[in-house]
């Protein structure tokens, strides 16, 4: 019975993403055409995703898609109305790709910038976030704890997009974000290098009383369905802000305000 409910609810969310990937007004930095989608994998800089009109796969953009999946850049098949909105107009032959804000750093960097201050790292996990505020709000917060970076995968979320950067109110030029293929693979290197993982979900340690003050990553789920079960399983502690009201769970980027403020506070006056 245990598997069929998490068949179902890994098709429900996967329904739930391409439904949003469809109908969602997306923001971000765009480039837009064949040559220049095409100049600008030639150039290196991060790529967030490339959005290809559903069967468009002629001439210089069978090129391009071998490129971005060369490069491990998801590659996304849109209605041909969808990048008529995202173009504003402009001719986009079929083709657009959404540029990062700012370069990603890899996952070590961040590391490195807690072991440059001489502390203990703490590190957010956003598993799946797709609101482009959620994630800017959460670089806020991330900034004002003193977080030392935050992680986010390739597939099924938001990137440095300008959304994120305006939702950011400025955090995004001093957070380190990391773009990762495969979260999983990542709580476990971060586990083997001394990290204590703690996923923000119901039914856990009201977090007031978990010790927070070791090297630390927090992961925080998706808007729709929370930590996935494979990060669940993966994490060290289970950790909950107690709900005293009639609805049962904060916005993301709430939550995540909460429980990074008190490992903040725990960090700089003690448990």
């Amino acid at each position: 019975m245990e598997k069929r409910y998490d068949k179902k609810r890994n098709n429900d969310r996967r329904n739930f993403e391409r439904r949003q990937a469809e109908s969602k007004p997306l923001s971000g930095s765009y480039v837009i055409g064949r040559n220049a989608v095409s100049e600008l994998l030639k150039s290196g800089r991060d790529i967030d995703k490339v959005y290809v009109k559903k069967g468009e796969r002629t001439g210089s953009i069978t090129v391009i898609v071998s490129e971005a999946i060369g490069r491990n850049i998801p590659v996304i098949e849109v209605e041909g109305s969808k990048l008529d909105n995202m173009s504003g107009g402009q001719a986009h032959q079929g083709v657009i790709a959404s540029a990062a804000l700012k370069d990603y750093v890899s996952v070590d960097e961040i590391l490195e910038n807690a072991k440059n201050k001489g502390e203990k790292p703490l590190i957010i996990i956003a598993d799946g976030v797709e609101d482009p505020q959620n994630l800017g709000a959460l670089l806020r917060v991330a900034e004002c704890a003193g977080a030392h970076g935050v992680i986010i995968p390739k597939r099924r979320a938001v990137g440095l997009t300008e959304a994120v950067g305006r939702a950011s109110a400025g955090a995004v030029e001093y957070v380190p974000v990391a773009k990762v293929t495969n979260l999983a693979q990542t709580v476990d290197e971060l586990k083997e290098k001394g990290l204590w993982i703690f996923a923000a979900e119901a039914g856990g340690s009201p977090h007031f009383e978990t010790d927070m003050t070791c090297a630390a990553a927090i992961i925080l789920g998706s808007e729709g369905f929370g930590v996935s079960r494979l990060l669940k399983d993966k994490s060290d502690y289970i950790i909950s802000i107690p709900m005293y009201g009639s609805i049962n769970s904060l916005n993301v980027s709430t939550a995540g305000a909460v429980i990074l403020c008190e490992a903040a506070r725990q960090r700089n006056f003690g448990k």
